[in-house]
């Protein structure tokens, strides 16, 4: 599915992830189904019934400058952070035992493509994987967790670290929360989709040069951990999002140290899944 111009979409799965193409959710459906993307989460048993035999004749390009994030007004937002050993050693912190756990605000999330106007800070890019679920729940056993999973997405948790580390404790929420520092897209794959949820491959660059470049496979805590620790505490909600962790290769871990200028092109992507593309604009 994806979110284009504020309607679900749903994308023929046969369409290339960048060039997506689809029908209008409401149109299509007869108006079962809303124009409201992140309503579709309430229902999505319901949608994902309905949407297997769907008729896909009708579909037509979507322009990917239009498209808005998968999922614009979650509930409760979790992001992990160290979730990759290479990127916890870059950043001078020990492996660690529990997942790391702080939030992104939802007024920050936007679309795939598009400008994205920097902080006064040093800002900085960190790829992930982004999981939006489908199935809330309290207590979930990690092995029915990807049942609980509506799909996955590319993820940009793009980071001001002077905001974020000027006080002690960091302010993790907050230099992470500038609108549009959230990008998500282009479209959201469900897990039979994606040949091997578990093992993805994910990276970004920076004007064509490759900062960064991991797999899913090494987090510490994987997707259906994740789910099972978080909701052994709080009751997870359908249209939750969850953004994973990053690999290494973020600026603030180079040397020297890299961050994003006016006019740079910050392109993340995910095997399969598609690509996100960011124009910084200074302020």
């Amino acid at each position: 599915m994806a979110n284009s111009a504020g309607r679900l979409v749903l994308v023929d799965p046969s369409s290339d992830p960048d060039a997506p193409r689809g029908v209008d959710v409401e149109a299509a459906s007869s108006g079962r189904f809303p124009a409201e993307p992140q309503a579709v989460y309430d229902r999505w048993e319901e949608f994902r019934r309905w949407a297997a035999d769907a008729d896909l004749s009708a579909c037509t390009p979507l322009a990917v400058e239009t498209l808005g994030p998968v999922a614009p007004r979650p509930p409760q937002v979790f992001a992990i952070g160290l979730n990759y050993s290479d990127h916890a050693a870059e950043s001078g912190f020990d492996l660690p035992t529990e997942p790391v756990v702080f939030t992104k605000y939802a007024s920050s999330f936007a679309g795939p493509v598009g400008d994205v106007v920097l902080s006064a800070g040093n800002v900085d890019w960190e790829v992930e994987l982004v999981v939006v679920l489908g199935r809330g729940g309290a207590h979930i056993p990690a092995a029915q967790a990807w049942d609980h999973v509506a799909g996955l997405t590319v993820g940009q948790d793009i980071s001001d670290r002077t905001v974020q580390f000027a006080v002690t404790p960091p302010q993790f929420g907050l230099g992470k929360s500038f609108p549009g520092y959230s990008p998500l897209g282009p479209t959201l794959a469900t897990p039979d989709e994606v040949p091997d949820p578990d093992r993805l491959e994910l990276g970004c660059e920076v004007n064509g040069t490759s900062v960064q470049k991991g797999t899913t496979a090494d987090m510490v805590f994987d997707v259906p951990t994740l789910i099972a620790k978080l909701s052994a505490i709080v009751t997870l909600l359908p249209g939750d999002v969850i953004f994973t962790g990053t690999p290494a290769g973020v600026g603030q871990g180079r040397s020297p140290q890299q961050f994003l200028h006016d006019g740079d092109v910050l392109t993340s992507w995910i095997t399969g899944l598609g690509q996100l593309r960011q124009v910084c604009r200074g302020r």
